[in-house]
């Protein structure tokens, strides 16, 4: 079996994440090159997967200035970080393994898919929610023909009310002008799973939605800045954020490490992190500008209709409704729940079966998304055979646009023509 070699730029959650596949599967792919600013989570990783200390940088302009060293360049850096290392990568001939959302610009994300093209590289965008058994059984029943002529898709992101508060009013993407627009930091996943499973090109896109609830209008009478520094609503208050962090859930405890910034924080080192860092503030007092719920309408073809809802008040969690000429699919990810009405037979079965154990949040691999990416990846790269989930920058760059186009529809109250759009570029 051949084995395919890796560097990793961006040590962070997303990047530690994907590597959790060569724990099982060290066969396939072998560590042997790190870029990460913060010398902690480098050695860690460093130490974990046997990585020559010669080969660990904090910068990815360190590691990209080498002669190619590796198959496969993974970029995981933050969002608004991801052009010059990938253009870098791609100069060097590295395959590469791109976290979403590719660029927070359209003019970049368009140049990134010129730039694989002309360099003849193959490129795997992570978008996890394709390479999940979920969405791919999902896929198979619609390309089998059950479902007939999709007609509408009715679909919801349920962003989960602690994530929200976590990454979008405390978090690194809380502040559009230093990530991007939440629908793109957040939905591109789901814009990109609609034209998946479709199938057609996005042609017109409209939206509406808006910062409404995590802001200073809401803030409870007498709420100091800091959660630590004396609430008097400490014990009524959702996010509380030392009780918020201490909550026995995985997707917490994944939170708890994000805090800390470091891997497997104490619960003092959370305390003392959340005396200081941006997550121990006030979820109503905090600098975030991006919306807190978000619609989105969008043509698909001549005549298909999806609608996307993204908001934070709920659990979390995906629902998909899928409506065709031969019956209705719905879909709950988070219960794991796929039924299908035939108009046929005028009855309701059940169309998959998940395995046990399931955790289909970012702690749990995306539902098996972010192993399923790793699998997909060595078999498209190793043994040249693509699955029907790929997808690459062309294709990603199609379904970013879509959430662009959304934005500037949001903000002008204005229905997006998407040929017409794409002509900017």
């Amino acid at each position: 079996m051949k084995q395919l070699s890796l560097i990793l730029i961006g040590g962070g959650d997303r990047g530690s994440s994907y590597l959790k596949y060569l724990e099982k599967h060290p066969e396939k792919f072998r560590l042997v090159g790190i870029a990460e600013p913060i010398k902690e989570k480098r050695e860690y990783l460093r130490d974990l997967y046997n990585v020559p200390a010669e080969q660990c940088f904090a910068s990815y302009e360190e590691i990209l200035s080498l002669p190619k060293f590796a198959d496969i360049a993974m970029i995981c850096t933050q969002d608004k970080m991801h052009f010059e290392p990938t253009l870098m990568a791609m100069d060097k001939k590295y395959d590469l393994l791109l976290e979403k959302p590719i660029s927070v610009s359209p003019e970049e994300c368009y140049k990134m898919y010129r730039a694989a093209k002309d360099a003849g590289v193959k490129s795997v965008v992570c978008h996890v929610l394709r390479y999940t058994p979920f969405y791919k059984a999902i896929k198979k029943f619609i390309s089998d023909g059950n479902i007939g002529e999709i007609m509408n898709i009715v679909h919801t992101e349920g962003v989960g009310n602690v994530h929200i508060s976590h990454s979008y009013v405390r978090g690194n993407w809380r502040k559009e002008s230093e990530s991007s627009p939440m629908l793109l930091a957040k939905c591109c996943h789901d814009t990109d799973l609609l034209q998946w499973l479709i199938g057609e090109l996005c042609t017109k896109v409209q939206s509406v939605g808006t910062l409404s609830y995590f802001c200073e209008k809401n803030k409870p009478e007498g709420a100091p800045k800091r959660c630590l520094d004396g609430c008097p609503h400490k014990d009524t208050c959702y996010y509380y954020a030392p009780d918020l962090y201490r909550l026995n859930t995985a997707e917490v405890q994944h939170f708890r490490a994000i805090v800390a910034n470091k891997f497997n924080p104490t619960d003092e080192e959370l305390d003392k992190a959340l005396k200081t860092s941006p997550y121990g503030r006030c979820v109503y007092q905090c600098d975030n500008d991006v919306v807190d719920h978000q619609i989105v309408n969008m043509q698909f073809g001549a005549d298909k209709y999806a609608s996307l809802t993204m908001s934070g008040f709920n659990k979390g969690g995906r629902v998909t409704t899928i409506m065709g000429t031969k019956g209705e699919l719905r879909a709950d990810m988070e219960e794991q729940s796929v039924t299908f009405y035939s108009f046929e037979t005028h009855e309701t079965t059940s169309v998959y079966q998940s395995e046990e154990g399931f955790d289909q949040t970012i702690a749990g691999g995306h539902g098996g998304g972010d192993m399923g990416i790793m699998e997909d990846l060595y078999d498209y790269l190793a043994l040249n055979q693509p699955s029907d989930s790929i997808s690459d920058l062309e294709v990603s760059c199609m379904s970013h646009l879509i959430c662009f186009a959304a934005e500037e529809a949001r903000k002008k109250g204005i229905t997006m023509d998407m040929d017409e759009y794409m002509k900017r570029f």
